[in-house]
């Protein structure tokens, strides 16, 4: 009897086995998966220490969380309509321009740029940003991802006809530290926009990038970026180092000092300048 209880329990655990096998083997076999996909994209995150020496690997791990990240926003778009106002006691229609709020997907615009500046999307975006920002930005979100933030990146290298198509708050199409040519162009970017890709709805991301801001904002020293304008522009992220940030956040000690750095956050840097000067 015991030998039969035995055989009928090693059968058993034999068909489990088995019956695993073939449904990996068969959701291996699916395209529409969505176990392969999830493995994919989060094999270049979950490597932490290989990109030290690699900058291949950085600027992958980097366009790993541009393509994880919904392009979305909410602008704000004029609207002129009709309405009646009482004048001196007669009923008239006039046009009156208001504000109303939408939601625009701005995915199209990089590959756009891309396409324009005849790169693929992936060299534009990433690697139109300086070199050292890009080995900045990148350990400043893998400690982002360790602390279960999630981090996601919605822009990186802007030109200035991207920044042309760019909405809401922006710089003029050539002083954008993204990249507009006064500050050098592609190579220099020393800007990219960050965001939470937490959640299942835009009000949950939303509540999560604000998580994440703020933990910016927290450990921007040990981090090497640092929020420029807070709340007039939440994802907007830069070196600590760079002109932007230290025309807004920096503390010199005298109002000379600050009257400099605001000088030097208009003209740009001079060796970009000077480095724009010279024939490619």
């Amino acid at each position: 009897m015991r030998k039969l209880c035995y055989a009928v329990g090693v059968g058993l655990v034999m068909l489990i086995v088995a019956r695993a096998a073939l449904k990996q083997h068969e959701a291996a076999g699916d395209p529409t998966a969505p176990a392969e996909t999830s493995v994919t994209a989060s094999s270049q995150i979950d490597r932490v220490d290989e990109c030290i020496d690699s900058q291949a690997c950085i600027d992958s791990y980097l366009w790993s969380l541009y393509e994880r990240t919904r392009k979305v926003d909410t602008v704000r778009v004029p609207e002129q309509i009709k309405v009646a106002v009482k004048r001196k006691g007669k009923i008239k229609i006039v046009t009156k321009t208001v504000s109303k709020f939408v939601v625009e997907d701005f995915g199209w615009k990089d590959p756009d740029a891309a396409e324009k500046a005849g790169m693929a999307t992936q060299d534009y975006v990433i690697s139109g940003m300086d070199r050292s920002f890009r080995v900045t930005l990148y350990r400043a979100l893998r400690a982002l991802d360790a602390a279960g933030l999630m981090p996601g990146i919605t822009s990186g290298f802007r030109d200035n006809y991207r920044q042309t198509i760019a909405t809401g708050r922006r710089a003029s199409s050539d002083r954008s530290y993204h990249g507009g040519s006064f500050h050098g162009g592609y190579g220099h970017g020393h800007a990219a926009d960050i965001v939470s890709v937490k959640g299942e709805t835009r009000a949950d991301r939303l509540v999560s990038s604000n998580v994440l801001w703020r933990w910016i904002d927290t450990h921007e020293k040990e981090l090497g970026i640092g929020r420029p304008y807070r709340d007039r522009d939440p994802p907007h992220v830069g070196p600590l180092d760079g002109w932007e940030y230290l025309a807004h956040r920096g503390e010199p000690k005298s109002q000379a000092g600050k009257a400099r750095l605001a000088d030097r956050a208009r003209h740009g840097d001079k060796n970009h300048q000077a480095e724009k000067k010279k024939p490619s």
